[in-house]
């Protein structure tokens, strides 16, 4: 379990506080990083700003239930894996989950087991995507799951900035990512500025191939992906 999860950050949303303390301390020893959500509501804040791979959310809840907010977050980012726990089964529920494309549906209590076959279910979803081994060119990769370029066989050295750009793009290469998108994912705080992005992006530039990244007038940046 602890290899399993070392690479992946989880948001665990859940009102009540002892049940999500408890699930949150267990999983922090296992995660790369562990976020916690009260509601469906500030889950949304936390996933536009973390962007985590896996959210496990309760269903009923304050301000916004976990459906709701799982379809909120579904309709933006085809990525994420959710998995829903909730204290009754219910075949509404159960058409809905598969309508969300939910990850699993446990009934709670949730154990350590339903957890950790949920969670496995999660990462070999995600390990299928492509996008984790996204060719640039034929001597360049960019590695979603060890979040690294390798040019040449050799690993190329990111900033944390140029990390969380390249990153944002891998994760939507099929389309334009907007300048809010990237605003929010890295300068959520003090607000993107058109110095910035521009010197983010020629940084970054001279370590990827040619043309990979590209500047879509007005919208955003796509990242362009080699075909074999």
């Amino acid at each position: 379990m602890k290899d399993m999860l070392k690479n992946f950050t989880i948001l665990y949303v859940e009102d009540e506080e002892p049940v999500r303390k408890n699930a949150v301390e267990y999983l922090s020893r296992v995660a790369k990083e562990v976020l916690e959500a009260k509601d469906g509501k500030e889950a949304i804040g936390m996933w536009k700003e973390h962007k985590p791979d896996i959210i496990i959310t309760d269903i009923n809840m304050p301000k916004l239930n976990g459906l709701d907010m799982a379809s909120y977050i579904r309709a933006n980012d085809k990525d994420v894996q959710i998995i829903i726990a909730t204290a009754h089964s219910d075949t509404d529920y159960l058409l809905k989950a598969v309508e969300l494309q939910l990850v699993k549906y446990i009934i709670k209590p949730i154990t350590k087991d339903k957890l950790v076959a949920a969670l496995q279910k999660s990462i070999e979803f995600i390990e299928d995507k492509s996008k984790f081994n996204l060719l640039l060119s034929p001597s360049c990769k960019y590695n979603a799951y060890e979040k690294v370029i390798y040019k040449d066989d050799k690993e190329i050295k990111l900033t944390k900035n140029e990390l969380l750009f390249l990153d944002l793009l891998a994760h939507h290469h099929t389309r334009v990512v907007r300048y809010e998108e990237i605003e929010n994912a890295i300068w959520a705080y003090e607000g993107m500025s058109q110095d910035a992005i521009r010197s983010l992006v020629r940084g970054i530039r001279k370590k990827v191939p040619e043309d990979a990244i590209e500047n879509v007038s007005g919208i955003g940046y796509k990242l362009h992906t080699f075909s074999e």
